[in-house]
């Protein structure tokens, strides 16, 4: 009865050694290189003339930003449409709009 348990055991562990091997055997892949889903900046700010405040959305991986805002009489969030920061750094600042020192 024990030999035949003996063998038993070691018929598992041989299957089990069969079906680990091949995941030890695999080329590993950096699970930097993997893509994921966009990251996220929320920032909360205050725009003048105001009595609400405004958080500022900003997607780092597609360079988008946009704004939501909370209407207090209505009950609504009003939100800004996309702006895509890539294009207005590339801009830069408009003339006329630049402060002075």
């Amino acid at each position: 009865m024990k030999t035949r348990l003996i063998w038993c055991l070691i018929g598992v562990n041989i299957a089990l050694a069969v079906t680990l091997l091949p995941s030890l055997l695999r080329e590993k892949t950096a699970v930097a290189q993997i893509p994921r889903p966009s990251d996220y900046l929320m920032i909360p700010g205050q725009i003048t003339g105001a009595d609400r405040g405004v958080v500022y959305i900003i997607d780092t991986t597609q360079g988008m930003m946009s704004a939501v805002a909370f209407e207090d009489s209505s009950g609504r969030i009003e939100v800004m449409p996309p702006t895509d920061l890539v294009r207005v750094f590339e801009e830069g600042v408009p003339a006329g709009t630049r402060r002075r020192r």
